[in-house]
């Protein structure tokens, strides 16, 4: 079991248990298509927070409570949780609202973009290939020596804050006050029971810590250092979901689970120029922050108030995005969102010229 159970093997094991589950939430009731977002869970838990009013995407996503307290079950058991932060954190607050804009225009995260991509969603491949071009500009910039700074060791209750922040999502999660935000309509309204979101949030914020798996740092790797070890998540993700959507769809005569096309897409739209940009701006702003928003969510768990910051961002991001008309729907991009876009390349840009470390 030991040889099996090498780094490699691990990582492969975990990316395709993470895409076989991400495809069988959508079966238990998650929205077609979005059996796992990352920033499309930050953005309902936002509007379930009452941080925007879009009705209809309001919904605690007890799998975002999941990610970080599995990853922080899996730091506490192999002794990785560590309190740090200091590294630049107002830009990456803005890094990580930047992040979910652009994931908003193209209406998904890098992992959403694998999960409609398996649905036979082609639009996926507009957005894969924005995260890439991001990822590859973000090189241009760390190969020239950006750094936003060290994390510096912290008390120990600064990495607790995030993790107890979950837990209190988690318990509003379950009791629901009445001061919450639910949608009765649309994505928000659509939902595995909590207990299942839980425990599939667990698994995967386990298997993520202990695989370091990101869904940009594998683009970021490879081009980098040609280095294949991140890159294995994705592509046996993309693998696993695409099988049981297949099996779905053929083996039990379910057509919703597997619809290959641009157009009628579930919760997509077809703009091809801002689905690619909005996800360039993603991979973009992941890249410089150091992981996609899995990655943030699962430091975060590790005690990295750093990625706290991030999430934080992230959730920001997200009601700016629905109260400023930034976020598309599946009638095409927001009135705002391509002028966000734009605005938030510039900004990367910006920081990436600015923070490069300057030698003597």
């Amino acid at each position: 079991m030991r040889r099996f159970l090498t780094k490699k093997n691990m990582i492969i094991l975990a990316g395709l248990i993470f895409g076989v589950l991400a495809a069988l939430m959508t079966k238990w009731g998650n929205p077609a298509n979005m059996g796992v977002c990352v920033v499309c869970f930050y953005r309902d838990t936002a509007g379930a927070l009452g941080l925007h009013r879009a009705s209809v995407v309001q919904y605690l996503r007890p799998e975002i409570m999941g990610f970080m307290l599995g990853a922080l079950i899996s730091a506490f058991a192999f002794g990785e949780f560590q309190a740090r932060a200091g590294s630049s954190p107002i830009i990456r607050f803005f890094l990580g609202c930047f992040v979910t804009i652009g994931a908003l225009v193209f209406l998904g995260c890098p992992i959403r973009a694998l999960v409609r991509l398996a649905g036979g969603d082609l639009n996926g491949l507009t957005a894969l290939a924005g995260v890439i071009f991001g990822a590859a500009i973000g090189i241009f910039f760390l190969k020239r020596g950006f750094n936003l700074g060290p994390s510096r060791k912290a008390p120990t209750a600064v990495g607790w804050i995030m993790p107890l922040s979950m837990l209190g999502l988690l318990l509003l999660a379950i009791f629901k006050p009445r001061f919450l935000f639910y949608s009765e309509e649309g994505p928000g309204a659509q939902y595995a029971a909590l207990w299942l979101s839980l425990l599939f949030g667990l698994l995967v914020g386990f298997l993520a810590q202990r695989t370091r798996m990101c869904f940009v740092g594998a683009w970021r790797d490879i081009l980098l250092v040609r280095d294949t070890y991140l890159l294995r998540a994705p592509v046996f993700f993309l693998l696993g979901a695409l099988a049981v959507n297949l099996i779905l769809a053929y083996g039990f005569g379910d057509g919703q689970f597997f619809n290959v096309g641009f157009v009628g897409q579930p919760v997509s739209h077809d703009n091809h120029l801002w689905n690619f940009l909005g996800m360039s701006l993603c991979g973009l702003a992941a890249t410089l922050l150091g992981g996609c928003p899995l990655r943030q969510t699962i430091l975060s768990g590790e005690g990295n108030a750093d990625a706290g910051i991030t999430v934080l961002g992230l959730l920001a991001g997200a009601a700016f995005a629905h109260n400023f008309l930034l976020a598309s729907s599946p009638n095409g991009t927001g009135d705002f969102g391509p002028v966000a876009v734009i605005i938030g390349l510039v900004f990367c840009l910006a920081i990436g010229f600015l923070m490069l470390e300057r030698t003597a």
